[in-house]
């Protein structure tokens, strides 16, 4: 994380201006707290490398779709990638306009078009002949005209984990080149209500290089040629998003300056029309290192000799990336304190009752019961793909602006675990009440 952001103050860590054992002190952990500085950062960074060559910033809403982040990039002119009905509608919410969202995924409903032609979105990106036909049939019914891009295949390894490929004709996303082609060409004639808006692609997440960008742009730009000489005008070329953060000591990012220069010089050199506008859908890139998740160390288990074990409240249902892709994030104390001579390393375990519930192994932390840890780089994919499995509840989020906390969320509380659930009524009398929980919180007791 920037070191403007997360710097140490006497010892204590702090985001902007605020310490953040004094956040984990007054909200509770899991709870995660985000910089609004280094959101607003981020954008700026992705939106001003364009210069003045036309552009559309898309926050990947499935990075991080909290009310509270989306209304900071609204506010700040931002447009969204949407995957489902319910992201465009937090995009809506939040103050997004409508004209500024591209709605993408393989599996879009009848229901979920209607409702996104209903208020009017920027584009819908299609990613097969099955959906452009059930678009078309829906957008007639409708009375309205849909306007499209098809997501292409371009074949290109993005060398990133496999489950974040997305851009390979081996992965469920988008139409091969061919199949595209011949689409394009059929759109006016076979699809009456359908609207030829653009172009779109993804290639990955977490690229690190920008060499699988440079490849994209040979596949795309030369297959936009070829449109053109068939007689096919874009207005758009969307390119996606993937550029990658540092997670680990001695990685650098995939910087917005690198890969936006290589967008705009590639399509005023290549493209039949140089100033066609340019879509970006950088997610990660946005509010990754704008978030730690903080979590609180419950014991101090011995293992078996050359490492321990650090059992904290924080689990693979705050923050799942470690047990699904073996990701990396950095562990820290959030006190004054290292590590004594002699003492060992820990794996620190959540409470899940999975094998694979490890936020982190070999970390140097010698932690003690009641120390706040901060998970750093966790602001991408952490709440987004959080879940309530074991019956936990969702973690806590906060927004840091200079020396003031606002919370994003209502604090959970324990009877929510069942709250949106009908029972069958058979038990008249529930042994735990509400009354009993208060009770308890009263006594002392940290939630």
């Amino acid at each position: 994380m920037p070191a403007s952001t997360l710097i140490r103050r006497e010892g204590t860590l702090t985001m902007e201006r605020v310490p953040l054992p004094q956040i984990a002190h007054t909200y509770g952990t899991p709870c995660y707290a985000y910089s609004r500085a280094q959101i607003e950062r981020q954008y700026r960074r992705w939106d001003s490398a364009f210069g003045d060559h036309p552009h559309l910033v898309c926050y990947a809403l499935k990075a991080n779709a909290t009310a509270g982040v989306i209304e900071l990039l609204a506010a700040q002119g931002s447009g969204f990638d949407a995957v489902s009905i319910g992201e465009v509608i937090r995009a809506v919410r939040a103050g997004g306009d409508p004209k500024r969202i591209c709605f993408s995924g393989v599996g879009k409903s009848r229901q979920e078009m209607r409702i996104a032609l209903a208020l009017g979105i920027r584009c819908f990106n299609a990613e097969s002949p099955a959906e452009l036909a059930r678009l078309n049939a829906v957008a007639g019914e409708m009375g309205k005209t849909a306007p499209v891009s098809l997501r292409i295949i371009p074949d290109v390894d993005a060398h990133t984990h496999a489950n974040i490929t997305t851009g390979l004709r081996t992965n469920k996303f988008g139409i091969a080149l061919e199949e595209a082609f011949e689409l394009y060409r059929r759109i006016p004639t076979d699809f009456p209500n359908l609207e030829i808006e653009g172009l779109s692609c993804h290639i990955g997440s977490q690229i690190l290089s920008i060499e699988p960008f440079e490849r994209t742009c040979d596949v795309v730009l030369g297959f936009v040629r070829r449109l053109h000489e068939a007689g096919v005008t874009l207005r758009h070329i969307d390119f996606g998003g993937g550029a990658g953060v540092p997670y680990r000591k001695g990685e650098k990012e995939l910087s917005p300056e690198e890969v936006v220069s290589l967008f705009v010089r590639r399509v005023r050199a290549e493209a039949p029309d140089p100033d066609t506008e340019i879509i970006v859908e950088p997610g990660r890139s946005m509010i990754a290192e704008a978030g730690v998740l903080l979590t609180t160390v419950e014991y101090v288990k011995k293992g078996p000799g050359t490492f321990d074990f650090c059992i904290v409240d924080a689990a693979m249902t705050d923050l799942i990336r470690p047990a699904l892709y073996g990701a990396w994030h950095e562990i820290v104390q959030t006190g004054p304190k290292t590590p004594r001579p002699g003492s060992l390393p820990v794996t620190v375990v959540g409470p899940v009752c999975e094998s694979s519930d490890k936020l982190g192994e070999g970390r140097m932390l010698d932690p003690e019961e009641g120390d706040v840890l901060a998970i750093l780089t966790a602001g991408a994919y952490g709440a987004s793909m959080a879940s309530t499995f074991n019956s936990r509840r969702l973690p806590m989020e906060v927004l840091v602006d200079g020396s003031t906390v606002t919370p994003l969320r209502r604090s959970a509380v324990l009877e929510d675990i069942t709250e949106p659930e009908i029972p069958l009524g058979m038990v008249k009398h529930p042994p735990v009440t509400p009354a009993m929980l208060e009770a308890a919180r009263r006594a002392g007791g940290r939630d």
